[in-house]
């Protein structure tokens, strides 16, 4: 058995309105309860920041884990991905193409039975205000995602992909009005307008040209027709083909695959809205999926004390038994 768990722990897992408190033992809690063996972080760690241990160093020693770290981001303001993991790591790499707005980590990692899995670690664009709610930048995104992983799924590695999409799967349902009430509750708890707390604000999900429309957004989470009437209109204009393009590849979305009918809402935590997070399989991984599922607490801790998004997990079982399976030869190259 292989546990993954996919994570946004938000702003490396410091509460930026509390002075830059550490969130590490509410993230320690959610991530042990699902026993992981590999772990990726999305926003797990920023440039700018100087204290050590950092939260996911000190996640790493508390849960004996290797933590390797996605490389410096390209924009001064973005925080990197990382991969913690208690199995041999075989090969690390960064992909930063120019493709990519954020550089994609990949870890090549031996399993239990001695055998290779890769897993790929990303984070997209929100670019939410951008054109179409910034679709189309996510969609350029994962068609370079899917060149980079052209050469796994022609060879017929095992290989999973996970992290926060920033996008919503066909067929998902989106109540975009608890959206607005979280972004906007938000908005009047932050005492510094200033303040980049990674936290969604109103100007960075909605579009200029439909600023004009503020004051009926702020009407939205109070009147429940108008929810329902605006929770209908959102979800059609909602882009949704940058998954559309994993699923055509050939990616197996693992939520989806164990609960066909669920919401599993990831995020925002406190008021969740729509299913952002993913962990997609391979074929051959796809068969090996045993469980999916949305972590929404994690001993005696809330998922929303820990984050703004909630954490999704994936246990695979034993291998399907194939012909030859080629040796494995363990090495590390450093990125």
């Amino acid at each position: 058995m292989t546990t993954i768990v996919s994570y946004n722990i938000l702003a490396g897992g410091y509460s930026i309105r509390e002075n830059g408190a550490p969130r590490t033992q509410q993230l320690l809690s959610i991530i042990r309860s699902a026993k992981p063996d590999i772990v990726g972080l999305i926003e797990a760690t920023h440039p700018s920041a100087k204290q050590k241990p950092s939260v996911v160093e000190e996640l790493a020693e508390a849960l004996d884990m290797r933590l390797i770290p996605g490389g410096t981001p390209r924009h001064a303001d973005d925080y990197q991905t990382a991969l913690l993991t208690r199995l041999p790591v075989i090969d690390t790499r960064l992909h930063n193409t120019s493709g990519l707005n954020r550089a994609m980590l990949e870890v090549q990692v031996q399993e239990a039975d001695g055998q290779q899995l890769s897993v790929f670690v990303t984070h997209l664009s929100a670019a939410f205000n951008r054109g179409r709610a910034g679709g189309g930048i996510r969609r350029r995104e994962v068609e370079e995602i899917l060149r980079t992983m052209a050469p796994a799924r022609a060879k017929g590695v095992p290989h999973v992909l996970m992290g926060d999409f920033n996008s919503l799967a066909p067929g998902d349902h989106f109540r975009a009005s608890s959206l607005v009430g979280y972004v906007l509750d938000m908005d009047r708890a932050r005492r510094d307008a200033s303040l980049e707390d990674g936290h969604p604000e109103l100007e960075t999900i909605v579009p200029p040209a439909l600023r004009f429309l503020h004051p009926i957004l702020r009407v939205i989470p109070r009147n429940r027709l108008i929810s329902t009437l605006f929770n209908s209109a959102a979800g059609l204009y909602a882009p949704r083909s940058s998954i559309r393009l994993l699923q055509e590849a050939g990616y197996i979305d693992s939520y989806r695959r164990i609960h066909p009918q669920a919401l599993g809402f990831t995020c925002p935590a406190a008021a969740p809205a729509g299913r952002i997070d993913f962990i997609f399989a391979s074929p051959q991984m796809a068969e090996r999926l045993e469980t999916c599922y949305v972590l929404l607490d994690g001993e005696g801790v809330q998922g929303n004390a820990a984050s703004d998004h909630l954490a999704i997990t994936a246990e695979l079982g034993s291998r399907i038994p194939t012909a030859e399976q080629p040796e494995v030869h363990a090495h590390t190259v450093a990125i």
